[in-house]
């Protein structure tokens, strides 16, 4: 991602859930993830125009995609999914990283229940939260030369 954005770019981060799409994106020099909306998942092309709507209003040029990793590091079928779905946003023309997930819905349950969120709260903004916590990790990784 780094070298395919030397000059930085905002990104928009997707945690995909079966029944929901987290967003999250980030500023131009990779420093701030922040929570976007939660979008219903429906059919891939109805999914796409969303996103695609995203990544022209906020100016994005690269996407960051949760990557679904068992606890033992292997990859099942929601990673394979979430690989099939990263290949299918291809003709969006922007580079797209996956990242590991490991934790993210854990950590990002965590930050809201510490803000004293209802329960109800959190299961409204739980993806776009742990999709923040996702972009968070890699902008880290990426600003700091570890990837």
């Amino acid at each position: 991602m780094r070298d395919a954005l030397p000059g930085g770019g905002a990104l928009l981060a997707l945690d995909l859930g079966t029944k929901t799409i987290g967003t999250a994106f980030c500023d131009a020099g990779w420093r701030f993830a922040s929570p976007g909306k939660t979008i219903p998942r429906g059919k891939f092309m109805a999914d796409k125009a969303q996103l695609a709507a995203l990544v022209a209003e906020r100016s994005i040029k690269g996407l960051v995609i949760g990557l679904p990793i068992n606890m033992d590091g292997s990859e099942g079928p929601r990673s394979q999914a979430s690989r099939a779905y990263a290949r299918n946003l291809e003709p969006l023309e922007l580079p797209i990283l996956l990242w590991d997930e490991r934790w993210s819905t854990a950590s990002a349950t965590s930050a809201l229940i510490a803000q004293d969120m209802s329960r109800a709260k959190r299961a409204e903004r739980i993806d776009s939260a742990a999709a923040a916590v996702i972009l968070q990790a890699a902008i880290d990784a990426l600003a700091g030369g570890g990837f």
